[in-house]
């Protein structure tokens, strides 16, 4: 590698190809940036620890009176550029080559780039994440399968927008000063460094400017630093202060009292929000774990059409509507198998279905997982939209959300049942095995799961374990039902196959142990390879 700047060691070998990545002048920006900002990192995650053992302590989650004036006063966020007017149809996917091509090719409108809950963050995965959208910016991407076929960008591809991973995260492979560089600054560090500029120059290509979709938000204070982020980098790069713009995933119960001012903190900078609400389900049941009045039924009861969800996502969309910003709706899990006519037909179904009531909602852009349901979610929203580019002119003004309507989470029927249970066990269990492997995004059970889809699975098991909740066939969730269920679906996956012995002692951890632990990722890092 070339030199290494002072008080910066990489603490694993780069390969050849990939040490452009790395330069001396790309680790001294990282470690810029570490140096600036990691402490008020580190400062608003003891913030969320203090909110949480007030919560734990009987406290409730409300809109802030500290800022009512920002929600009351009129005020919008800067107007949208012009690769990112049109969001009918946005696509997602980890950073993997071949994928990345598929995705920019497929006909949606903005491809997301996950280096977060879709990329499982082994050490070459990052670096050549970082490498791939180095060559997509560039339009050099390019990929040949084993079989010999190539696939190369279209003429015309979809706007990329990057996702790093969140503060919470560290990138335990590049140390500043002895410590581990915050995940979100290496990733988004990175990116800007190899890119912002080479966007701006570029007369064609898949961006306009720096684009993010930034996770796990929860608070404006934490939008606060990403902003300031975005401010220092763009004074360092000699960028103009507005190219980078930021996408925030409102994906925890308590980012869903303060988008608006989630909005203002990023308003230079920002684009829309997003209903992330596999993270969002996730985050509610963390948040209240300590509630028996709030434990959730089986996971797949949980819809976009029960009260509390319904009340989430009108209340996004009436909040960027009334600021000039983009509200773009959430994924639907289920993807098409082109070996099962009758698997594909229920998925297109149910996708049509979920983007109907995101399109009617008023949202202006929708996610999907696979590129064969691009045109069913483009059919929807150009039924909706026609040559409008987005509906932001619809205000929303009858929605009325209340804090109790959120915090009702309640769903009417719902049960907890003893084939919900082995469904989260499997569903963890293979998740985890697949992350321990590399691969953040894996396809079970015909649905398109990643972390947050997992952390749902992991989350209800050790709320029903620990509130010995009630089956449906009049038993109560148990340690010794759990084991007995491990114990089926490892011997039905094969337990010498993979890392599925390994993923066995995470998930006992995640479910077993009695102290919550605030993300699978976290306890499962340190046995990546």
């Amino acid at each position: 590698m070339t030199s290494i700047p002072a008080g910066v060691e990489v603490g694993a070998s780069v390969p050849t190809d990939l040490e452009s990545i790395l330069s001396a002048d790309a680790l001294a920006f990282v470690a810029d940036l570490n140096r600036t900002f990691d402490h008020q990192r580190i400062e608003l995650l003891e913030r969320r620890r203090d909110r949480q053992a007030e919560l734990d302590a009987g406290g409730k989650l409300d809109f802030p009176l500290a800022t009512w004036e920002v929600r009351e006063a009129a005020w919008s966020v800067a107007p949208a550029p012009s690769d990112l007017v049109d969001r009918r149809v946005e696509i997602t996917g980890p950073v993997e080559r071949k994928m990345m091509i598929n995705a920019l090719n497929s006909g949606a409108r903005v491809f997301m780039a996950d280096l977060e809950d879709a990329l499982s963050p082994t050490w070459s995965n990052v670096l050549e994440g970082q490498a791939n959208l180095r060559d997509a910016v560039r339009r050099e991407l390019d990929f040949t399968s084993p079989e010999g076929k190539f696939y190369a960008l279209d003429a015309e591809t979809a706007t990329l927008v990057v996702r790093p991973r969140g503060w919470h995260l560290v990138e335990r492979h590049l140390l500043v000063e002895g410590h581990p560089v915050s995940a979100s600054l290496f990733d988004a560090g990175l990116y800007l460094f190899h890119n912002a500029r080479q966007i701006l120059e570029r007369d064609e290509g898949p961006c306009r400017g720096s684009y993010f979709y930034l996770p796990k938000l929860e608070s404006r204070w934490e939008a606060r630093l990403w902003n300031d982020v975005f401010i220092h980098t763009q004074e360092r790069l000699g960028i103009p202060r507005g190219s980078i713009r930021a996408t925030v995933l409102i994906e925890t119960i308590p980012a869903a009292f303060e988008m608006d001012e989630i909005l203002h903190e990023l308003r230079e900078h920002a684009a829309g929000l997003n209903a992330g609400r596999w993270d969002y389900t996730f985050s509610l049941i963390k948040r209240f774990q300590g509630r028996a009045d709030m434990v959730l039924p089986d996971r797949a009861q949980v819809t976009m059409a029960v009260p509390f969800m319904r009340a989430y996502t009108q209340l996004l969309v009436k909040t960027c509507h009334r600021r000039g910003a983009h509200a773009i709706g959430g994924m639907s899990a289920f993807i098409p198998n082109r070996r099962k006519p009758e698997v594909t037909e229920n998925a297109l179904a149910k996708v049509r279905e979920d983007k109907e009531r995101e399109a009617g909602d008023g949202f202006d852009g929708t996610w999907v997982a696979h590129p064969d349901l691009v045109p069913v979610a483009k059919e929807v929203f150009d039924r909706v939209l026609g040559d409008r580019p987005n509906q932001k002119d619809r205000l929303r003004q009858d929605v009325r959300t209340t804090a109790a309507e959120l915090l009702a989470v309640g769903v009417p029927g719902g049960r907890v049942t003893e084939a919900g249970v082995r469904t989260n066990i499997s569903v963890a269990l293979q998740y985890i095995d697949s992350w321990l492997g590399g691969n953040g995004a894996a396809a079970i059970n015909d649905l398109m799961e990643d972390a947050a889809t997992a952390e749902i699975s992991r989350t209800q098991l050790w709320q029903w374990l620990r509130h010995k909740v009630a089956l449906d066939d009049g038993g109560r969730m148990t340690e010794e039902l759990y084991r007995a269920i491990r114990d089926d679906e490892l011997e039905t996956l094969g337990a010498g196959n993979g890392h599925l012995a390994a993923a066995a002692e995470v998930l006992d951890s995640l479910v077993l142990d009695a102290e919550f632990h605030e993300f699978l990722t976290l306890l499962a890092y340190g046995r990546l390879d």
